[in-house]
């Protein structure tokens, strides 16, 4: 089976996949000078959505920048890895996923985000939550990992993930409540979601 498979197999599974190496050394290398090139764009993240939408540095405390699907400026295909990953769930699993929206995520020294859920209330547009690590030689003792909360016979147990550089988490996003832990230096990703479009 290939990579494509088996994170189709463990989403049917457990409804979450952690797929290490996903990109190589290099692939991260790029992506993270990419980053630095657009520093200067990131804002403040916030939470909720439209007329919900505000910013809490005591739940997150990250900045972002939203990407274009389509950019051509960024410098390894990862964004045709992801769409080949929404094609697969779609023929396979038949999520009905018809997009998905991606930006990149800088956690600074100390930064964190508390536990929640990527579906909006009233609003069942996010289908499954990624999150693609690009750190550098990161250590467990640097802390940042992403805490999946568990359900069903495990509910009230949880998974860490360390956030190495090329790693990609992959999770339903109505199901499986998270947060970031707090890093002792710089926690870099690129994170989206598979959507639905909204009816």
């Amino acid at each position: 089976m290939n990579g494509f498979n088996v994170a189709v197999q463990a989403l049917v599974d457990d409804g979450k996949v952690i797929w290490p190496d996903f990109l190589n050394e290099e692939e991260v290398r790029l992506l993270r000078a990419e980053m630095d090139a657009r520093r200067t764009r990131f804002h403040a993240a916030g939470i909720g959505r439209e007329q919900g939408y505000v910013r809490d540095t005591g739940i997150r405390g990250d900045d972002v920048l939203w990407l274009d699907n389509d950019d051509p400026s960024l410098p390894v295909p990862v964004l045709a890895r992801l769409e080949a990953l929404r094609q697969i769930f779609n023929s396979e699993l038949y999520l009905g996923v018809a997009e998905f929206e991606a930006h990149f995520a800088v956690y600074p020294s100390g930064g964190f985000y508390k536990r929640h859920l990527d579906q909006h209330r009233n609003a069942d547009t996010r289908v499954v939550t990624f999150v693609l690590y690009l750190n550098d030689d990161w250590r467990d003792t640097d802390g940042g990992q992403l805490r999946i909360y568990l359900d069903g016979p495990q509910r009230g147990t949880w998974q860490d993930v360390t956030p190495y550089g090329g790693t990609l988490v992959l999770f339903l996003s109505d199901r499986f409540e998270h947060e970031v832990i707090p890093a002792t230096r710089e926690r870099r990703s690129l994170t989206g979601w598979f959507r639905r479009r909204a009816m």
